[in-house]
């Protein structure tokens, strides 16, 4: 029995909800995101309340049923409030600057790694050192996120790297001293 597939998901006002076929489109105030929803599944919008039911107790077809429910409220939150992701560059000379749409980071490269920026993802530098990348719909801003993280990931032994601004790298001690 899936617990979060069962639960309701309550609209706030302003945003509009939508069944064609097998696709939900989701309506608010900062845009519209959809999502194709397996036929399997239902989703029914009444009263303000949308809920998810399932057709059959199949293993599959139970964690659609959740996994639908949350792409569901994701999306919901999405153009109600919007989702982002900070990231911080640690390191001596490790910097971002913003052209136009592309991202560029200088982070102990020979060259410069530039970026781009999907549609409907925003990335912005307050500080030479700080990334935010903001959007409607999470998966792209996550997806977008960890590419720049992948750029440079945060290495053991001296912490340089990108890094989500809440993550915590864990440390190795380095090579034991060595007596001459």
């Amino acid at each position: 029995m899936s617990r979060i597939g069962n639960s309701p998901i309550s609209l706030p006002s302003g945003v509009d909800v939508k069944m064609t076929g097998d696709t939900v489109e989701v309506k608010g105030q900062k845009g519209t995101l959809t999502q194709v929803v397996d036929g399997r599944i239902t989703v029914s919008v009444e009263d303000g309340v949308v809920t998810v039911a399932r057709e059959s107790d199949e293993r599959s077809v139970r964690a659609l049923h959740g996994l639908t429910r949350a792409l569901i409220n994701n999306m919901v939150v999405g153009v109600v409030d919007g989702y982002s992701k900070e990231l911080t560059a640690v390191g001596v000379g490790y910097r971002a600057v913003l052209k136009g749409s592309q991202l560029e980071l200088q982070v102990g490269f020979s060259h410069p790694v530039t970026i781009d920026a999907p549609d409907g993802v925003t990335i912005e530098v307050p500080e030479p050192t700080k990334i935010i990348v903001s959007g409607i719909d999470k998966q792209k801003v996550g997806q977008v996120a960890a590419d720049i993280r992948a750029v440079r990931p945060p290495e053991p032994y001296k912490g340089k790297g990108i890094r989500y601004v809440d993550e915590q790298v864990r440390r190795k001690a380095g090579k034991a001293g060595v007596s001459a």
